[in-house]
């Protein structure tokens, strides 16, 4: 948990530990501040509002730890809008420290897939039984490599292809090399019945040196000792949506500062902005596997769409 993408886990952690204490609260984890004082390279960070100096206006826990909130929030609310749809199956792609199981009020009958190495897999169970947390819904851990073949495992384990599933890669594509990209997006689409989502998150176009210097960046590397560069896989990123919509699902591409507008909280744009590039994207699988797939059909933000569309 201490180096690479592990310790990135426990940033997002921390965030929603200071998200849960404020008042306005977009979204609440009351296990997050375990995680982060429960491994000695986050022990010192903080989890609660008053232990940042700056507020919101610290790059670092103020304006990055609120998108990670409000990216929190979001997936929340696509999850449980998706199992109430009729997704029984929620399989948590690159899990990490998330807490979905125990937190989230889920339908009767839903089961909680959580895909993970097998070292932060077992750090996060040894917080949960330290806390003695319950899961509020069956809870299903597995022990895999994404970079790798997964999907024997997956079934393994119980998960049903033939019925819809709510899938989501929160905070993982960033750091996948394009094939292991491809791969991921190509083995959902094989085990998704009609009716199974899939959410995810990417950069959609490469940054400029001065974004790639920002405040967000810099003082992750200064304060806490994760170079996100460094990690985010460099190789030119696939056209997954693009993909998903020519396997026949419905895609939705969306800006996090368009939920900052719906909620009334969140980052607001700022110059050399390092997170101008990151999209949101909400898939739908609407097509069945004994017919012709549905013409691709890609929605994109506003800014984003091309005169006519």
């Amino acid at each position: 948990m201490a180096r690479g993408v592990g310790r990135t886990a426990l940033l997002v952690a921390a965030a929603r530990a200071i998200e849960t204490h404020r008042p306005d609260a977009l979204a609440r984890d009351p296990f997050a501040e375990h995680f982060v004082r429960a491994a000695p390279a986050s022990a010192g960070w903080p989890v609660r509002p008053g232990q940042v100096p700056d507020g919101e206006a610290d790059p670092l826990w103020g304006r990055l730890g609120r998108y990670f909130a409000l990216r929190t929030r979001v997936l929340d609310d696509h999850l449980l809008r998706s199992a109430h749809l009729g997704a029984r199956q929620v399989v948590l792609l690159g899990a990490g420290l998330d807490s979905r199981a125990y937190r989230l009020d889920w339908p009767p009958g839903c089961a909680v897939y959580e895909v993970d190495t097998p070292e932060v897999l077992a750090f996060k169970q040894s917080v949960l039984d330290r806390v003695r947390a319950t899961p509020v819904t069956e809870r299903r851990p597995l022990a895999a490599d994404l970079r790798h073949d997964w999907a024997g495992a997956l079934q393994d384990a119980g998960f049903d292809p033939g019925a819809p599933t709510a899938w989501l890669a929160e905070g993982l594509l960033l750091y996948l090399p394009a094939a292991a990209e491809r791969r991921l997006v190509a083995t959902v689409d094989r085990l998704s019945a009609a009716g199974s989502t899939l959410a995810y998150e990417i950069k959609e176009i490469a940054e400029s040196p001065e974004v790639r210097s920002s405040p967000v960046y810099a003082d992750a590397r200064r304060r806490v000792g994760i170079d996100l560069l460094a990690l985010f896989d460099g190789e030119p990123r696939p056209d997954s949506a693009g993909e998903l919509a020519g396997r026949g699902w419905t895609v939705t591409v969306r800006t996090p500062y368009e939920f900052t507008r719906r909620h009334g909280r969140g980052p607001l744009p700022e110059p050399h902005d390092a997170l101008a590039a990151n999209r949101w994207i909400f898939a739908a699988a609407t097509h069945t596997r004994e017919g012709p797939a549905p013409a691709p059909r890609t929605t994109r933000p506003r800014s984003q769409r091309r005169p006519g569309n």
